[in-house]
């Protein structure tokens, strides 16, 4: 499906016929009001697609721990998600939606350049909250736990938070 901007006006080309006009028959919000979708039939053979609408957001720069800077990538950090939960009860839809949130707390917040370590923490807060075990293990790849003191420290914080 090609769109392309006339004088401010989304013109969308039916993907079944390539007429040129659409009705929209409906629209509501989806993934928590950040995009849009919307029902719609071509006016010429009068088949119904659905479009998604997606709110456009300013670039996140992310600051590395060596003060390189590379664009937020979600699925950067959805993947990371996924393989400290590898094993364990927590669903994929549970990790996008920690993922989302994750993006609306950066995207709401004023800066537009966010330390990899803020990105962590909140990371760990929202794997804390679904499953402890994978927070441990993200925690030990992301703190770099280098002796079992430290990690059993870890373990001690997790418990008393309890």
């Amino acid at each position: 499906m090609s769109n392309y901007k006339i004088l401010g006006v989304i013109v969308l080309k039916c993907p079944f016929c390539g007429f040129d006009e659409s009705k929209v028959i409906d629209s509501r919000p989806t993934d928590e009001g950040v995009r849009i979708r919307r029902r719609r039939e071509c006016l010429s053979c009068q088949k119904r697609f659905t479009t998604y609408e997606i709110i456009e957001s300013l670039p996140l720069l992310v600051i590395k721990k060596d003060n390189s800077r590379e664009a937020f990538d979600r699925n950067k950090l959805l993947n990371s998600l996924l393989r400290a939960c590898e094993k364990r009860t927590v669903s994929f839809d549970e990790l996008q939606k920690a993922v989302d949130e994750i993006e609306n707390i950066l995207q709401n917040s004023l800066d537009r350049e966010i330390t990899s370590q803020k990105i962590g923490e909140l990371a760990m807060e929202k794997l804390m909250a679904l499953d402890e075990v994978a927070y441990v293990r993200f925690a030990s790849v992301y703190r770099q736990f280098r002796d079992i003191n430290i990690f059993m420290d870890e373990l001690k914080k997790l418990m008393e938070s309890k």
